[in-house]
């Protein structure tokens, strides 16, 4: 059994994006894309992928944004079936996609399990909405500080993740510096909000939150286990990191709280799954851990 603890469906970069949710026979438009050689390497960018990301922004940034369009829930159950995946967490990102977005998603299709979020621009209903959402099904809750555009030491978020360390789910934070948005819309990039330090301290600062780390902070990936190597609420996720990367995942954090994922449609299932099982040199022990056991675990899903 498999579980990608990290997908998205619908346009998570702009209003009404759950609208993308139902459209059908939705494709990739053509472009370049950088990340399809990403996958096609497995990830292995030789020390040089924080270097080299600059230098490819514009590219990058466009070919995620194509990525972005394609999530859709006829796509999403394509790429489920192709990669033999059991089951998904579905990650919303408000103001732009919601709960109640993934909830009718999951409605159609069991393998999906969503998580919250919170609108930052509407904090008077912050607590009733997401005791609503966990009591309709909510498996977590989901903080992107780089597309919300706050700071992960904000007052808000720490009003946030007190009211929703009630409910003793996990919290899955974007980690590392991107950037999403091009041409007149660049000035919504706040790639800094992604900067380790300030989510490592975030983390500390709720100890009794269970933290997933979102691809383990990309390019910063060492910085993440240098800065939260001993803090027992960290969990990782393994979307866009090489075999070698997830290795030492593994070692940093132990077999128990590293997990596979994809990020999509940012990230193609296939080529992460051949990157895990890469990463696990065959231990099939390792493999189950990974790819199940640990995110059954920790999203006390029942078999």
């Amino acid at each position: 059994m498999t579980i990608d603890v990290h997908s998205h469906l619908g346009d998570i970069l702009d209003y009404d994006g759950g609208a993308l949710i139902w459209k059908t026979g939705v494709k990739m438009p053509r472009i370049y894309d950088p990340q399809a050689l990403n996958e096609r390497l497995m990830m292995r960018d030789l020390g040089l992928g924080r270097l080299l990301y600059p230098l490819v922004m514009r590219s990058a940034t466009a070919a995620e944004r194509a990525r972005n369009s394609t999530a859709t829930l006829e796509n999403m159950r394509a790429s489920l079936d192709e990669a033999q995946i059991d089951y998904t967490v579905c990650l919303p990102i408000e103001p732009y996609v919601g709960f109640a977005d993934l909830a009718d998603a999951a409605r159609k299709d069991a393998r999906i399990l969503p998580f919250t979020s919170v609108n930052f621009e509407e904090m008077n209903s912050m607590e009733r909405k997401l005791r609503d959402d966990v009591r309709r099904g909510a498996y977590g809750l989901k903080l992107h500080p780089v597309i919300q555009r706050i700071s992960p030491l904000d007052d808000r978020v720490a009003r946030a993740l007190e009211t929703f360390e009630q409910f003793k789910k996990p919290v899955l934070v974007h980690a590392g510096k991107s950037e999403y948005y091009l041409g007149n819309e660049r000035t919504r990039n706040n790639p800094e909000f992604g900067a380790i330090s300030p989510i490592a301290q975030m983390i500390k600062n709720f100890p009794g939150i269970r933290f997933i780390v979102g691809h383990a902070g990309l390019f910063w990936h060492r910085e993440v286990c240098a800065r939260l190597s001993g803090a027992k609420n960290v969990w990782v996720d393994t979307s866009f990191q090489s075999p070698g990367t997830i290795r030492r995942l593994v070692k940093t954090f132990g077999p128990e709280r590293v997990m596979y994922a994809s990020d999509w449609p940012y990230g193609m299932r296939p080529p992460h799954v051949r990157t895990v099982r890469a990463a696990c040199r065959g231990d099939q022990a390792l493999e189950k851990m990974l790819f199940h056991e640990n995110a059954a675990t920790l999203l006390e899903l029942k078999a």
